[in-house]
């Protein structure tokens, strides 16, 4: 009776949960007067013309690349800066490393957009607004705090020993850090990898402000579908799905690194 209670509620959580992105893939496939016309649980006339829209109009595929451009870049920045400096600070002790480690954290926490008018000036003077990199740089002001904050919970967690080890072996540090001690830790890598991709693909003030064309985002396109004759929704829904499919598809390679990094780093 207990196992049936939760078997129960287990699929009433399951359907909570894929209830919104089935609703929204059942209006992605139709038309925006049938969507306004009635409320059904499934398409009785499914179309693709979205989708088509979609990858057929330069000014919406063209957002996805912008997107996964700029948010690669960030994560691969953020993750040779984290690095480093998270290894120092779980390695070693200097002066005012307890402050700089809690600056790095208030950074997070601050509001976007007590940071957006100095990028935008920034930007503007030395000619970097409405590129990729802009915005890769922009996000690291949030990403790099969470990976090292991350990383640095889980090379605590390695003993000391083994860098002693190794350099009495002869090793010397960066080939240490890079055969020795990054596997040791890859399933926190996996999770940092996760987090700054998602906090960087869903990040819009920064991304929308500091682009205008050549390389604005998809979340910036998707407000496109506001016009005066109203709101087209299977277009938007469309949308919707297709900037799910990233994200899944780096939770399917970082999954397994991932349910061991949730288990036994900081996060």
């Amino acid at each position: 009776m207990k196992s049936k209670s939760r078997v129960i509620g287990l699929v009433i959580y399951l359907i909570f949960i894929f209830l919104p992105i089935y609703w929204m893939l059942n209006m992605s496939l139709r038309t925006n007067a049938d969507i306004l016309g009635s409320l059904t649980l499934y398409p009785a006339d499914p179309t693709f013309a979205n989708y088509i829209k979609i990858f057929t109009d330069s000014s919406w595929y063209s957002g996805y690349i912008n997107s996964m451009i700029y948010v690669t870049i960030n994560t691969l920045i953020s993750l040779t800066v984290a690095l480093p400096a998270a290894y120092a600070f779980s390695r070693y002790t200097f002066l005012g490393d307890k402050h700089i480690f809690f600056w790095l954290l208030t950074n997070r926490m601050a509001p976007a957009a007590v940071f957006l008018l100095p990028f935008f000036q920034l930007y503007s003077t030395i000619g970097l607004l409405d590129t990729h990199i802009a915005v890769a740089l922009a996000h690291c002001l949030f990403n790099v705090p969470l990976a090292v904050w991350i990383l640095e919970g889980f090379m605590s967690g390695i003993p000391r020993e083994i860098d002693e080890t190794a350099f009495i072996d002869g090793y010397s540090l960066p080939r240490f850090f890079l055969t020795i001690f990054i596997p040791l830790i890859r399933s926190g890598v996996g999770v940092t990898v996760f987090f700054c991709f998602m906090f960087s693909w869903v990040e819009l003030l920064f991304a929308r402000t500091l682009t205008v064309t050549n390389a604005k985002p998809i979340a910036a396109v998707m407000t496109r579908t506001v016009s005066a004759t109203g709101m087209d929704w299977g277009l938007l829904a469309a949308a919707g799905i297709l900037t799910i499919v990233p994200g899944a598809v780096v939770i399917w390679f970082v999954r397994n690194h991932m349910a061991k990094g949730f288990a036994l780093g900081r996060v």
